[in-house]
């Protein structure tokens, strides 16, 4: 009887124990949060803190305008404040965010060389591209205590910047050569890449990514290493790799691309990009870690820290963001959350009286030069309202790249289904130049809708599946987007984009 009890008595308690575990990890816990802090692709993070403000800027690729800023006063919701690149010059990767003596400037690769973009205000007007004339990837900016300004870059080198940080003034240098990777552990590549460096008493830290971007979970990590000078020699951190995905049962996948910085409290955090298990095609995400100083001068996460579960909000100002993906195309002005793919051209669209007309281009939807934004959620639902002009075909989509997209199309009679290239007919001689499209994505399965009036819908026979729409099929680092295509000849005219999150 004894026994009987003991075994209730544990029963209870395990479920008590389970019950308060899985409370405890919604994402609405009061006084915690739980990453990521963005949702969806934000990938290659820079952060940078100017008073209580904090800024982050991300990798933009093919995606123009690029290089959109946002800003927070608690590290956990932001808003977006401006794009800093309004002028095409190719695949924008890894971008570093500084402030120097008042001025705002972000360093980025493209095109095979690197480029800088400089304002006065972070809110801008930021300048047009200068080209620095050296390649390598990531750049990394840091200031000497003679406050001499210097970049490093994915192979550990650096190389000094002239005095207002639009030049190259001197020769590449050999410096950090990275944290050697055990042999017996899965990675796509050594990959010394994104450096990252501030200067912390009498050293210099360098945070690095090693291991490749992508490929197996574990391959992408953080490594960190200090030195007294940035000729080196480099120490390695004894806490290395400060974040490594360990096996494929976890939920953040390839966690790499690190950043710290300390906030305004005194507090230090890391912010680093990583894939979610099961929806890669959201593209690499930006997560947040507390991190801790040891005595003898080394950085780690926090103990007892949990990427995946509730951490201890930081003690900051308030900060909301009422941020959405919804527009009614009011103003004369895109929204943030919007890019055309791979082109910047102002005189093809407009917007007047609540609505975005774009001249049709192209013969498909690889190359209409879309305009995407990014989906927040795994399961959601967005439609929008097309008027189609002459021969122009319009298009609610999910774009990955020009090769790779699915979603339904419309001309002026019939509605078209897209199934990875395979377009067809799937309603014929119902859409009358006028008509409603939406999209319905229950975590990777989308089924497709149209309406005549915006009220009642219809389901079309086809549906299809998109979890295998990311980086390691296709490559290129991008993401499954939401696309709005204007196709062929004419214009397509768009009105009342609505975007809602299934939970």
């Amino acid at each position: 009887m004894n026994k009987f009890i003991i075994t209730i008595f544990f029963l209870q308690f395990s479920i008590c124990a389970i019950a308060q575990s899985q409370s405890a990890q919604k994402p609405n816990t009061p006084g915690f949060y739980t990453n990521p802090i963005f949702s969806g692709d934000y990938p290659d993070p820079s952060i940078l803190r100017d008073g209580d403000n904090y800024y982050m800027v991300h990798s933009s690729f093919e995606y123009y305008p690029g290089l959109l800023i946002w800003h927070s006063k608690d590290l956990i919701n932001w808003k977006p404040v401006t794009h800093a690149l309004h002028k095409h010059i190719g695949n924008v990767w890894a971008p570093d965010l500084v402030k120097y003596k008042n001025k705002f400037y972000i360093y980025f690769p493209a095109n095979g060389t690197n480029y800088v973009v400089w304002a006065d205000s972070i809110n801008g007007k930021w300048s047009d591209p200068v080209d620095l004339k050296i390649s390598n990837i990531d750049p990394g900016h840091i200031t000497d205590e003679q406050g001499k300004r210097y970049l490093f870059f994915s192979n550990g080198g650096f190389v000094p910047l002239s005095d207002d940080g639009l030049s190259i003034i001197g020769e590449q240098k050999s410096s950090y050569k990275g944290w050697p990777i055990p042999r017996n552990w899965s990675i796509e590549c050594f990959c010394l890449e994104g450096p990252k460096l501030i200067k912390r008493g009498e050293y210099y830290y360098i945070t690095a990514a090693e291991g490749g971007t992508a490929g197996p979970v574990t391959g992408h990590m953080v490594v960190s290493a200090r030195s007294k000078s940035l000729l080196g020699p480099w120490e390695n951190s004894p806490y290395n790799p400060i974040i490594r995905t360990k096996d494929n049962t976890e939920k953040w996948a390839s966690k790499g691309h690190g950043t710290i910085i300390d906030d305004v409290k005194g507090n230090w955090w890391m912010i680093f990009h990583a894939y979610e298990k099961d929806f890669y095609n959201k593209g690499r995400q930006t997560l947040l870690l507390p991190i801790e100083w040891t005595k003898d001068g080394w950085y780690k996460v926090k103990k007892d820290v949990n990427d995946s579960g509730p951490i201890k909000k930081p003690n900051l100002a308030t900060s909301t963001s009422n941020f959405t993906l919804n527009d009614n195309f009011a103003g004369n002005k895109l929204k943030p959350q919007w890019s055309f793919f791979e082109e910047l051209d102002t005189n093809r669209f407009k917007l007047a009286n609540n609505s975005l007309t774009i001249k049709a281009k192209g013969n498909g939807v690889g190359n209409s030069s879309p305009l995407l934004c990014i989906p927040e959620d795994h399961s959601y639902s967005v439609d929008v309202e097309m008027l189609i002009e002459g021969k122009a075909t319009g298009g609610l989509v999910l774009f990955y790249n020009s090769g790779a997209s699915s979603g339904m199309l419309a001309n002026k009679d019939d509605i078209l289904a897209n199934l990875r290239g395979w377009q067809f007919a799937a309603e014929k001689d119902i859409v009358k130049n006028h008509v409603f499209l939406r999209l319905k994505n229950i975590n990777n399965t989308v089924d497709m809708y149209y309406s005549k009036d915006g009220v009642n819908w219809n389901k079309i026979e086809n549906s299809f599946e998109v979890s295998a729409m990311h980086h390691n099929v296709f490559s290129g680092f991008l993401s499954l987007r939401i696309g709005l295509c204007s196709i062929g000849e004419g214009k397509v005219t768009f009105k009342n984009f609505n975007y809602k999150a299934i939970k």
